[in-house]
Parts: C-alpha cells; structure tokens; sequence
C-alpha cells in the first residue's frame, strides 16, 4: 500500500514537472505555439517517451494548464471584488480586464482552447475540462454580479467579448519575431500590437457601458 501510494506521489510530482517546465517555456519562449514535447520533457529532465506516462499529448498538457487557468482566474476575481459592492458597468469591466491582463499565460491559452486543444483530446478529458471551466465561469458570473450594478445577462455577455477579445489581442499584442521586426518597419501596421491591458480595458468599458444602457 505505502508502495503504491509512493508511486502516485511521484507519478504527480512528475506530472507537476512537466506543467511547470511547460509554463516557463512559453514565458521564454513566446506563446505556446511555440512549445514541443521533447522541449518539454527536456526542461524536466525526462526521457521524451516518459511523456506518454503522465499525458497522452501536447494539448492534453496545454488543457490541463488551460483548465488551472481559470480556476486562478475565478480565484484572482473573487479576491479582487472580495466586500466590493455597486460597481458601475465600467469599473466592472475593468476589474474584468485587471485580472485577466494578470495572466498571461491563461491570456495566450485562451486562443488555443477552442482552436485546438479541446478538440484534439479525448471525450473524458474534454468532458473535465468543460465541467470545470463552466463551474469557474458560473462562479465569475455570479461574483460580478453581485459587486456591481450589472445583471446576471450584462455580466454573461461582457464576459463573452472579454474572452473573445483577450484571446484576439494577446496574439496580436505578443507577434512573432517576424511581424516584430515588420511593424519596426512600417508603424502603422503594428499599431494594433500595443497596450493590450489598456487597450483591452477601454473596450470593455465601452461594452460594458452599453450592455447596461
């Protein structure tokens, strides 16, 4: 028995390995995109077949980071709003775009979620994260709500531009070394590629305020 359990303790151990060296390689990195499995398990210091042990593929790793990431975020809004009550739509709005500026790594995933990792595991796994990432959002609802002036249909729909924006202007906030060095070039064509925090505050402040007319 102490055997066994000695052997899931490490199992998760190693599965932590693997999730740490993956969130310090897109910080080094530049965005998940950019991220292998051998990289990975590489920066872990384990045998690239090891992988297979602790997650089927590079999405179901990327998921899981994923999943984590809005469960830091329900926690990060919920302290945030923690005895704050009768917030106007705007000022809503901006402790929406706050916390999530505040992760840039949930930020860059919430490109991806969609896009790939979610289709690209297997039911079970899509079902947990669903589940999870739903009861997260529940929470999120319900805490804006009740700090501001906002229903529960304006909090839902400011929530639904916010997620579709954040995972819009990250990438474009974040370009690759070509584009860099393009926009270097030619100003104009960057210029969506700045400020992402004020940038993103200011349109949901503007979202926020008309949900609520």
């Amino acid at each position: 028995m102490h055997s066994r359990a000695r052997s899931q303790e490490a199992k998760l151990r190693r599965a932590e390995d693997l999730l740490d060296a993956a969130r310090a390689l897109a910080a080094d990195r530049g965005g998940v995109r950019h991220i292998t499995l051998s990289a990975v398990t590489e920066a872990a210091g384990l045998h690239p077949s090891a992988v297979r042990r602790y997650f089927d593929s590079k999405e179901e790793l990327l998921l899981e980071l994923a999943e984590r990431g809005w469960n830091q975020w329900r926690d990060l809004l919920t302290a945030h709003l923690a005895d704050v009550r009768d917030l106007a739509p705007g000022q809503i709005a901006a402790a929406v775009a706050t916390t999530l500026a505040a992760q840039p790594l949930f930020c860059d995933l919430l490109t991806h979620v969609p896009l790939s990792l979610e289709g690209e595991v297997g039911i079970e796994r899509a079902r947990r994260f669903k589940t999870s990432s739903f009861a997260a959002y529940d929470t999120i609802v319900d805490a804006l709500t009740a700090a501001g002036t906002m229903t529960t249909a304006q909090v839902q729909g400011l929530l639904t531009v916010a997620l579709g924006l954040t995972a819009n202007l990250w990438q474009l906030s974040h370009p690759t070394p070509t584009l860099a060095e393009l926009y270097a070039q030619n100003p104009r064509w960057g210029h969506v590629a700045l400020d992402f925090e004020p940038r993103l505050t200011r349109l949901l402040q503007a979202t926020a305020v008309g949900l609520a007319l």
